[in-house]
């Protein structure tokens, strides 16, 4: 399930897992929110609403796509936030993997003082 996220003049590849919360996000598609950043991770609320599931990781990857339950967030996580260490990327708290980002994931440094997302399936 390929999606696309539209940030600035950036717009980055992405695929969605086959995960029941990534099936819930891909019904909400297209979206544009607001969106507030959390060291190298950029979230927003989308409305979805999913418990932590099977794919739910305390620790994840540059180029990760999550879902937080408490703040009903999607997040992309492309470096280290303020909770990371020993070059462990941390959450907030656990969050549900819901896809990976397709392209150069430090993109997304470039655009953090934008304010609005937009993300569609291609």
């Amino acid at each position: 399930m390929k999606i696309k996220i539209n940030i600035g003049k950036m717009s980055m590849a992405a695929e969605l897992n086959d995960s029941a919360t990534a099936r819930k996000i891909l019904d909400v598609l297209p979206l544009t929110a607001s969106f507030n950043t959390w060291g190298d991770e950029i979230y927003f609320s989308i409305p979805v609403d999913s418990p932590l599931d099977e794919t739910a990781k305390e620790v994840v990857e540059i180029g990760d796509l999550g879902f937080w339950p408490p703040g009903s967030a999607f997040c992309i996580f492309f470096g280290m936030t303020p909770m990371s260490s020993s070059g462990k990327i941390m959450p907030a708290s656990a969050v549900n993997i819901v896809g990976k980002i397709l392209g150069d994931p430090a993109d997304f440094k470039k655009v953090m003082r934008e304010s609005k997302v937009t993300v569609e399936s291609v």
